[in-house]
């Protein structure tokens, strides 16, 4: 059943929503462009963690980061971009924070952190998919565009 949340007036709804997402989308662009400006940090990071192709990977997912962070921070096309999120996501989540593969209490108490981190952030993709488009106050809206569903 689909729910148009924004039928419902809430006060400053397309205020809240413009923050969260020029907050959120940063947060992704930052990610990526730290995937591009560390490439060979992370590159090791992954290599130790069992990742193929190691240097294409982190170079491919920090273009990745930034266009999903993009998307939502412009509000144009945000679907797309919060599911390019999810599935970078999903796989790093369980594969590079494996905390309960962990000895290291210090380490495992760090993985358990990103690791919950993430969840939290795959958590907030999901409810950016049910938003209805184009987001008010997104480049979306302001160019005409129509939306995805």
């Amino acid at each position: 059943m689909a729910v148009d949340i924004f039928s419902i007036q809430f006060p400053f709804a397309d205020i809240w929503l413009l923050i969260g997402r020029l907050i959120f989308g940063f947060i992704f662009i930052m990610f990526g462009l730290n995937h591009l400006m560390q490439l060979e940090g992370l590159t090791q990071y992954a290599k130790a963690k069992g990742v193929p192709s190691t240097k294409v990977i982190v170079a491919l997912t920090g273009i990745q980061l930034l266009f999903g962070g993009l998307t939502i921070l412009l509000g144009i096309y945000p679907e797309i971009g919060a599911l390019a999120i999810i599935v970078f996501l999903i796989p790093t989540t369980f594969i590079m924070h494996n905390f309960w593969a962990l000895n290291d209490p210090q380490m495992k108490m760090i993985e358990m952190t990103n690791f919950m981190k993430n969840m939290g952030l795959l958590g907030a993709c999901f409810m950016f998919l049910a938003i209805p488009g184009p987001w008010p106050l997104g480049l979306q809206t302001i160019l005409g565009l129509p939306s995805l569903w």
